[in-house]
Formats: structure tokens, sequence, C-alpha cells
């Protein structure tokens, strides 16, 4: 209502402040949370994950901070970098998402390269090995390379300026045409995390290898604000859940760890946190308005990790999952009346997509 009624709303809201964006398809909350923590003060923040300018009108207008990060929906990233204008914006990456309405991510690159070209007045903090945040971010005046683990580049086997084959070796990436990894990095993550020179002992408690590249971007990013960054790791190393990412909850009897999981790259890094115990596995899948209607995405999972659990499966559109796994040879029940199902007392993993995480911390408890 508001931005009908003032179209420049956004913009007035964000004048005078110290804005940093966050956007990617992957791990915008997680990051805008810990830029949030590591920050160390009173920060204006979207944390209910609404990362469009309506959910943004109304973080800053529920806060008089000077301090604001925003994760951003990769879609509207040219609608509001010009009117927050960021100190710094954080790119982690880009893949497909919501398969029915979402452009092809290479349309996604090519309007953050528009609205980045040039742009003197940013520091862009940017993930060295997604080629298409490359692309984006290649031509910015200020760009601060971050070489992060990134196991996903399914969504960038051609290149973004001549369309060949990329190249993917040895932790780096090429083109023919001479497009190719960044060479000069101001973050690292390998065996340690190494920041513009200093070194970081990450501790996380939030789980997996993508939560430390997470971790690694959004330091980099606290590192262009002048936060000392030795107080800002452990303030981010503290962090033990992320809008319900992650938390511990209980559920008739069981005892649960819920795991957000919306597109193929997001459940490839949830399956990495899984041990290969053997243990019990829930998934539940849901092909609504916010998770995109078209689930053919689930093909493009490596469901074959699952091999060895027994996987429970959930949600409006379980029995397209229990085919998945069929294929994958992954054993499976498909739960049709979760009042049967005998408590446990091992915490269970739940691999959910948007809103069927909603409906497990909705319908679950605090431990």
């Amino acid at each position: 209502m508001g931005l009908a009624m003032a179209p420049r709303l956004l913009d007035d809201l964000a004048r005078a402040r110290t804005v940093v964006l966050v956007s990617g398809t992957n791990g915008k909350t997680t990051t805008t949370a810990m830029i949030a923590a590591g920050w160390g003060r009173d920060v204006a923040t979207n944390q209910t994950g609404s990362n469009m300018p309506a959910g943004h009108v109304a973080a800053l207008a529920a806060s008089q901070s000077s301090s604001v990060v925003l994760e951003v929906d990769e879609g509207w990233m040219t609608n509001v970098v010009p009117a927050t204008k960021p100190r710094v914006i954080t790119l982690l990456n880009l893949s497909r998402d919501q398969l029915d309405r979402s452009n092809e991510v290479r349309q996604i690159s090519e309007r953050w390269r528009s609205v980045l070209t040039g742009n003197d007045g940013v520091t862009v903090v940017a993930n060295a090995n997604d080629p298409l945040v490359v692309y984006a971010a290649e031509l910015a005046s200020n760009v601060a390379w971050c070489d992060i683990p990134t196991p996903w580049n399914t969504d960038a086997v051609s290149c973004p300026r001549c369309t060949l084959p990329l190249r993917f070796n040895n932790n780096s990436w090429w083109s023919e045409c001479g497009f190719s990894k960044p060479l000069k990095m101001v973050t690292t993550l390998h065996e340690e995390l190494v920041v513009r020179g200093t070194s970081l002992p990450l501790d996380l408690r939030l789980p997996g290898a993508f939560n430390e590249a997470n971790a690694a971007m959004a330091l980099t990013a606290l590192s262009y604000l002048n936060v000392d960054l030795t107080e800002a790791l452990a303030r981010v190393n503290a962090l033990e859940s992320v809008a319900g990412r992650f938390s511990l909850r209980r559920w008739r009897g069981h005892q649960l760890r819920l795991l957000l999981a919306k597109n193929p790259a997001g459940f490839t890094a949830m399956l990495n946190t899984l041990r290969a115990d053997g243990g019990d596995v829930w998934v539940a899948i849901n092909a609504r308005v916010a998770d995109g209607r078209d689930p053919s995405w689930l093909y493009d999972v490596p469901f074959e990790r699952l091999r060895g659990h027994r996987v429970y499966c959930f949600g409006d559109r379980r029995l397209d999952l229990a085919t998945r796994l069929d294929y994958a040879g992954v054993d499976y029940v498909v739960v049709h009346d979760e009042a049967l199902l005998p408590p446990s007392n091992d915490v269970i993993n739940v691999l959910a997509n948007y809103t069927a995480f909603q409906d497990w911390r909705e319908k679950s408890g605090p431990c």
C-alpha cells in the first residue's frame, strides 16, 4: 500500500543510511542474518525473508537504525540497487529456482550486470567460483572476489560471453574465448578462511560447508564496513539457527532438525551435511505458488546419495518424490497418515522445500 501511494518510498527510507544488499539463489537469508549479527549493533533487516520492495519498506519503516542489511530477490536487484544506493552488495550464486515462472538464470545475470557496471559508490563482494556471478560483476568499479567452495555449477555449463562450453578443473574454470575465473582474490576459504589478509578460525554452530561459504561472504562484506573481524567472527560463530533453518524441533515423540532445501543446488548442499550412518531421513515436497508449480527439478537432485538410508516421503508431491527415489534406488516409505509414524529417539533430519518447511515449522514445537 505504501509503495502504491508513494512509489519512491524505498528511496526515501534508505536515504542517509549505510545499506548492504545480499542476493543469490541460495543462502540469502542466512548470509543476511550473519551480516546483521556480525555488525554488532542495531541493524534494520528483513529477517522474515520478505525480500521484495514491500518487505524492504516494512523493514526500514520498522527501524530507525542507520545500519541496514537486506536480502533481495534476484529478479528485483535492478530496482532495489538504484533505490537504496548500497555501500556493499553481496552476490552469492545463481541457479535455477521456481521453474514455472522464473527467468532463465543467464537473463538474471545480464540484469545484474546492467545495474552493476560502473557504479562507483558500491563494493561488490562476489563469488568467483560462480561464472554467472563473475559475468554479472566483472564490470563493476570495485569488486572483492571470494574464492569459496561452490560445488554446484550445472547451471553454468556454457560461457555467458560466447556460449562455448565452460571447463571446470582444479578449483578453476575458463572458456576458450578468454572468460575465466578471476585471479586476484580478497577472500579465500580452503583449509582456512582468510579475509583481506586476516586469518579467521571459523567454528560455526550452523552445519555444512555451504554455511562456511556464507560466513566467508558475510565477513568479507563486514570488512568493507570497517567492522572488527575478530569480534564479528565470534558473533557469526554463535548463530545456531536462522528463521527456523537448522533448528531442533519436537513433533509427536520425534526430535527433528529442520533443513530448508528448495532447488537442486540447495538440496545438493543439504545432502552433503548428512552423515552416512543409515539413519532415517524425512523429505517433504510441495509445489504451491511459493515453491513453483513444476517439481521436475527433483530429477536434478542427486538423491542417489541417500542410498543406505530409509527416506520417508511427505508433502503434496510425495508421490513425485517417491518416483524419483525409486529411480535412484533409494529405500523409501510414502507417508499418507503421519499419525501412524512410531516415535523415535534419534534426531531426524527433515529436508523440506519452502512451503513444506513452513508447514513443519508451524506444526512442530521448540525443543
